[in-house]
């Protein structure tokens, strides 16, 4: 079996990694990229051109382009667990098998989000860029976790862990959720009444078309004054130009951003500059850990691929014709 390879080598460094690589080769010969930058349409297709399966980074999108230009084509892997930007339809029109990987970034962006948290109580960044500005430091008052109320948006497996985090630093936690599990460690609320209660407020929610600009100048007004807001989730989710007017205002204490709507899910510049936001550039997941253990699910999906089973993380199995020339 022939597996393309699309990381460049920052993705490769980032989100693969020799030893994945290792045990990628056990199972097939693989094709590295070799062009530096991030391939789509039908230069992916040329760049894969005799390759069975193409092991997709999180920013090379599988277009109907590259599965109609891509005969030996039998499977897209994406090394992650968002599939937004492969055509699935394309892909199971051309009969191509699309796979995810599981989520092994849970611990990694709750730990992240109990940092923020952290930074944004006590004006750790506010003061780290003073004195690199050759600036004084001003001490200012901070907000202490125990005691404080964290309001979570979405209570899904990394919720459900920062919650675990907040509630050993004692806090206590809301939680808002269409499909709140049974708990007695969380308090569900609905929306409006999670943001009056809550000092910090962090978006878990997924990216859903009924969850867009979920938080909008509306929800912003029902925040309590000074409270806190955390993005960690995906850019769609919030309203930007809502969340600037509500931090200008003096409405929130401060915004921190792992996510935005710049181009790989970057916080945008215009709130990533200001000083009242901590701004990352979309490392929630970006762990050795996180990332070796989606790196790895694509490894088992190539080894059953090899052996002619079907791979689990699969997204359109009924549809995936091409299947057959794996000997499955």
């Amino acid at each position: 079996m022939k597996v393309f390879l699309t990381h460049t080598e920052t993705a490769f460094a980032n989100y693969y990694g020799e030893r994945p690589l290792a045990a990628l080769s056990r199972h097939a010969e693989v094709v590295r990229n070799p062009t530096g930058r991030v391939l789509q349409g039908a230069a992916l297709a040329e760049a894969a051109a005799g390759c069975h399966a193409i092991v997709a980074d999180r920013a090379t999108p599988g277009l109907a382009e590259t599965f109609a230009a891509a005969p030996d084509l039998v499977a897209f892997l994406r090394c992650a667990v968002d599939i937004s930007t492969i055509d699935v339809a394309a892909a199971s029109a051309a009969g191509v098998l699309v796979t995810r990987a599981t989520p092994g970034f849970t611990d990694s962006v709750a730990e992240l989000g109990l940092g923020l948290m952290i930074d944004l109580a006590r004006g750790v960044s506010t003061a780290v860029r003073a004195a690199r500005a050759g600036q004084a430091m001003v001490p200012a008052m901070g907000t202490q976790l125990r005691g404080a109320t964290l309001g979570l948006v979405g209570y899904g497996r990394i919720a459900q862990r920062l919650g675990a985090l907040a509630r050993a630093c004692g806090m206590r936690v809301l939680a808002n959720d269409p499909h709140p599990p049974a708990t007695e460690d969380v308090t569900f609320l609905d929306l409006p009444a999670l943001l009056a209660e809550a000092d910090f407020v962090v978006c878990l929610a997924p990216a859903t078309p009924e969850t867009r600009d979920l938080m909008d100048e509306a929800a912003f007004a029902r925040m309590r004054r000074g409270a806190f807001f955390i993005n960690l989730a995906r850019g769609e989710l919030v309203d930007e130009a809502a969340l600037a007017a509500a931090l200008e205002r003096g409405q929130l204490g401060g915004a921190a951003l792992d996510v935005g709507r710049a181009p790989d899910q970057m916080p945008s510049p215009a709130l990533a500059h200001r000083p009242d936001v901590v701004a990352t550039p979309h490392i929630g997941g970006l762990t050795r850990a996180a990332t070796e253990h989606q790196a790895m699910d694509t490894v088992r999906q190539v080894a059953a691929l090899a052996a002619g089973t079907l791979p689990e993380g699969t997204v359109n199995a009924a549809e995936a014709r091409r299947l057959s020339r794996s000997g499955r």
